[in-house]
């Protein structure tokens, strides 16, 4: 074992605290990856019990285990629901150094460039984790410093900047989800976009029955960070009959992204489009709601819905 411990020289710190964790799962019922694929191997307590296995042996460093250990979201979800108080991405993070180190980086959730990148920098400027830069050829990421947020998917112009396992949070993938809502269900009115950081989804693995869902006039997509956000995302449903769109990003100095700052322009610059059009603007509301306040969260939702049935559809 000390062997495999000196190859993880970032990991083995965590070497008392990755035995801390009781195996509960508590932490998988609110990561979006989990939710999205179903596979326990994607979720936050399997990561942990790789890292375990990684520092003694019982897991060999592969590709695979790579490319699970660099998926990951960094919404934190699973620290504030470990009864233990593991700091998970923490641990997450040290894995990666040390699997860099030893050549393997993933891809997972690391966010990447392709060929069509003009090198205009923006991303570098734009990535608030540092995790981009320019290394005289290229716009190159450090997998131990991408945190996933998507900014810089957002920011450029060519759209050159690339997640290539987003797990349900591509923009094409949200806005044929909420397209396909609104034109299945003859009461839709709405489409809600949530940050991961902000709304805080309860018990996620379980599904309701049909009878109980089917009815809804609103549909919530989890699109992972205000920043994230861009004003084709916003205006697609209208496209397809919505009445209005609402986004719930978090309260200003809690975004370690500072994504809420950019959301803020975003639907602040729709607003005057609207105007324009002579449209009510507000028809596209933004709302800042404190990590795991649910209540607030659906009290604005139903506030939203209920401004939008006194306004009416869009004629």
């Amino acid at each position: 074992m000390e062997n495999k411990i000196n190859e993880f020289k970032h990991l083995e710190k965590w070497q008392g605290t990755l035995a801390n964790c009781i195996r509960c799962g508590y932490c998988f019922e609110h990561c979006p990856m989990f939710k999205h694929t179903g596979w326990e191997s994607d979720a936050p307590r399997a990561k942990i019990i790789t890292a375990f296995g990684l520092l003694t042996g019982e897991v060999e460093p592969s590709e695979s285990v790579a490319d699970k250990m660099f998926s990951c979201f960094y919404c934190m979800r699973c620290e504030a629901a470990c009864s233990s108080g593991v700091p998970l991405t923490q641990i997450f993070t040290d894995a990666k150094k040390d699997l860099i180190e030893m050549g393997l980086t993933g891809p997972g959730t690391t966010s990447i460039t392709t060929p069509f990148c003009a090198r205009c920098l923006i991303c570098v400027r734009a990535c608030p984790h540092e995790a981009r830069f320019f290394d005289g050829k290229e716009i190159v990421t450090d997998p131990s410093k991408c945190k996933s947020c998507g900014i810089c998917l957002e920011v450029c112009p060519a759209r050159a900047a690339k997640i290539e396992n987003h797990f349900g949070t591509d923009k094409d993938e949200l806005i044929e989800i909420s397209s396909a809502f609104l034109d299945a269900q003859e009461s839709a009115k709405a489409i809600i976009f949530a940050c991961n950081w902000s709304y805080f989804p309860e018990l996620q693995a379980s599904v309701l029955p049909e009878s109980e869902t089917k009815e809804k006039d609103y549909k919530i997509l989890v699109n992972m960070c205000g920043g994230r956000l861009e004003e084709h995302l916003l205006m697609a449903p209208f496209l397809h009959n919505a009445w209005g769109v609402m986004a719930a990003c978090c309260p200003d100095g809690d975004c370690e992204h500072d994504g809420n700052l950019r959301a803020k322009k975003i639907v602040a610059s729709l607003h005057n489009t609207f105007k324009s059009m002579d449209i009510n603007p507000e028809r596209i509301r933004l709302v800042q709601i404190p990590p795991g306040d649910k209540a607030l969260f659906q009290a604005e939702i139903d506030t939203f819905i209920d401004k939008l049935n006194k306004m009416g559809p869009i004629r």
